[in-house]
């Protein structure tokens, strides 16, 4: 059977969920920033199987079972690794690749269209400083309200007028080819290519990782459309990408809401204004895939939306969306802002704590439910509680349960006058003259509607044991940590590397830092797979930690790899990065302290006298630099 290209893997476990993979088999509970269970795969009381959401990764610390949600498929489901896939693959709605014969080499297709995303960026980021006509879109963004350092922060840029300023720097037939395919040119019918964003203000869309993978752009004169998006491609789904969720995930500390507005300068403005927590849908209203991405982060979404028609039309779909979700615990609200307002007009108007007071007062999701479906209803009628019960309970119904839908169930039955049971017999959604289905494009005369935690002294799972390492003072007594055994049965016993493999398994990218000096020159199983890890992380540098452990599926490798990432208390990127370095440079110097000390103990054992001269110089010169390499000098 022909193998499956790594890229089309990578690109399934990017839009996968680990949370609702796992949930949908064993029922998870929102410990900390993580989720736990009792582990599926041993017998167990308390639980300590656990789900890390923003790197995406299980593990038990039970019985060391651990890895990514293909793992976990294939364990929990007896899969093999090609159904397992294929299975996950169904789920995300990807398509499986034509098929390669299995001597075919694997080529990574997403890549170059990375690439070719990124040189345009760069393109539009520099003819918004440089371009003769760059006076036009400055003076927009100033009468806008932005600063040059919120423009630098979400790249914007310029698409001057023409038709072929993108199109003049692709020098090849092949770039010209991933530039079309990555949505950046347009070909007619007539075969001419030509630049999709003319004349237009540029939007990068990036995804999770901080990569561009869309464009949006707002038209500087009359032309139409207004706002214009990349089409669908490879690397963009607009049904899986919120615009703004990048910069929530780097910027918006100790999070516990995010606010959904409906365009790209709302965000940006929010942004400006030190609220860092708002995203945009692109080009689509808001569904599932979103709200998954929403409550992995925080247990509370707002929805902000104009307060006409095509608002509440936007704010309906979404409360649609978000039913089926609604586990105790969450919380969706919803804001509606007077006519010819916008979350940009009032943050500049009245203040970001304004606005902020209005999120915290803004109406719930049962009060928005009941309002809508009850307009026009007299509940002082017969009919009316009748109408309201139809229209209301199968919307209930699609809570999941819990004491929410018992409470909203409860309200219900106040309001009409009848019993709990025979309203939760009402599920079918009934239609209303008030709520036909609302117009799939309603956004499209204005932008398209359209974390990371500080390390707070915890585990990656804050349900399993501390860890083995002394964070008080980590490399004082590194020579003496090496010796320590993190549990591995498969000899991984060397606690300071498994450390560093744990800080790259969170953290990827991390690798690039490692230079070839640093690795360690021993045999174990522990160097070896650190030297393959690294050599891995600089053949794809965007790898994520699912596809890291994915490498590494079913293995004792993917084992150790999976505990040494749940196990360590460094969780931020650049923490992350610090430690590594520092962690390996230890090693590096301490390796060079045994050979010198060796040598020295080789002169030392022979009377100083009998030394020749060479010899004593030798010795001195050993001397001095174990004392600058141990930091005594």
């Amino acid at each position: 059977m022909a193998r499956l290209p790594q890229a089309f893997i990578d690109q399934v476990l990017d839009r996968t969920d680990i949370v609702d993979v796992i949930d949908r088999r064993v029922k998870l509970k929102k410990a900390g920033k993580n989720y736990s269970a009792c582990c599926p795969f041993h017998q167990e009381k308390t639980p300590s199987f656990s789900v890390n959401p923003e790197k995406q990764f299980f593990y038990c610390f039970g019985c060391g079972a651990g890895g990514n949600a293909l793992g976990f498929i294939m364990d929990y489901e007896r899969m093999e690794f090609r159904e397992a896939i294929e299975s996950l693959a169904q789920a995300a709605g990807i398509d499986l690749p034509a098929e390669d014969v299995d001597s075919a080499p694997q080529v990574d297709h997403q890549k170059p269209l990375y690439e070719s995303m990124e040189r345009a960026t760069k393109l539009y980021e520099g003819f918004l400083r440089q371009h003769k006509d760059r006076g036009r879109v400055v003076d927009y963004l100033k009468r806008r309200g932005l600063s040059g350092e919120i423009a630098r922060d979400f790249r914007l840029g310029f698409a001057p007028e023409g038709w072929d300023n993108l199109m003049q720097t692709l020098t090849d037939e092949v770039s010209v080819s991933n530039a079309l395919t990555a949505g950046l040119l347009i070909e007619n019918d007539k075969g001419r290519k030509y630049d999709r964003f003319r004349d237009r203000v540029i939007f990068p869309i990036v995804n999770q990782r901080g990569k561009v993978i869309a464009m949006g752009g707002r038209v500087l004169g009359d032309g139409k459309p207004k706002y214009l998006n990349s089409p669908e491609t490879p690397l963009f789904s607009k049904s899986h990408e919120l615009y703004g969720l990048h910069h929530v995930r780097k910027f918006a500390k100790n999070l516990n809401r995010i606010v959904v507005v409906e365009g790209y300068m709302d965000v940006i403005a929010l942004a400006q204004f030190g609220i860092h927590y708002a995203v945009a849908t692109l080009g689509t209203s808001v569904g599932k895939p979103h709200l998954e991405l929403l409550f992995r982060r925080v247990e509370q979404v707002v929805f902000c939306f104009d307060g006409d028609e095509a608002g509440r039309k936007a704010a309906f779909r979404g409360m649609e969306a978000s039913l089926p979700m609604m586990e105790d615990g969450r919380q969706v609200k919803f804001l509606f802002l007077p006519e010819g307002e916008d979350p940009d007009t009032v943050v500049r108007s009245k203040g970001a704590k304004h606005l902020e007071h209005m999120f915290d007062t803004a109406a719930p999701l049962e009060q928005f439910l009941f309002e809508q479906m009850g307009e026009g209803i007299d509940l002082t009628t017969m009919d009316g509680k009748a109408r309201l019960s139809k229209l209301v309970a199968p919307y209930i119904n699609q809570i999941p349960d819990g004491v929410y839908k018992t409470l909203l169930f409860k309200s219900l039955a106040e309001r009409t006058d009848m019993d709990v049971e025979s309203l939760r017999r009402l599920r079918e959604v009934q239609e209303t003259p008030n709520h036909s289905e609302p117009n799939p494009q309603p956004y499209s005369d204005m932008a398209p509607p359209p974390v990371d935690d500080d390390y707070d002294g915890h585990s990656q799972f804050e349900n399993g044991p501390p860890t083995d390492y002394d964070d008080t003072n980590p490399y004082d007594d590194m020579a003496e940590a090496s010796d320590r055994d993190l549990g591995f049965d498969s000899g991984f016993n060397d606690g300071v590397l498994m450390r560093a493999l744990g800080l790259i398994a969170l953290h990827p990218p991390a690798a690039l830092l490692v230079a070839d000096e640093m690795l360690p020159d021993s045999s174990d199983k522990a160097a070896n797979l650190l030297r393959e890890v690294v050599a891995l992380v600089r053949e794809t540098p965007d790898m994520s930690t699912a596809a890291l452990l994915g490498y590494w599926t079913n293995t004792v490798e993917g084992e150790a790899l999976s505990e040494a990432a749940a196990k360590e208390v460094i969780d931020t990127e650049n923490e992350i990065n610090e430690h590594l370095v520092a962690i390996l440079n230890k090693l590096s110097r301490d390796r060079r302290v045994n050979l010198l000390r060796t040598r020295a103990h080789e002169l030392k054992s022979a009377p100083y006298t009998e030394l020749s001269n060479e010899q004593k110089r030798e010795l001195v010169t050993l001397m001095t630099e174990m004392r600058q390499l141990s930091g005594r000098d």
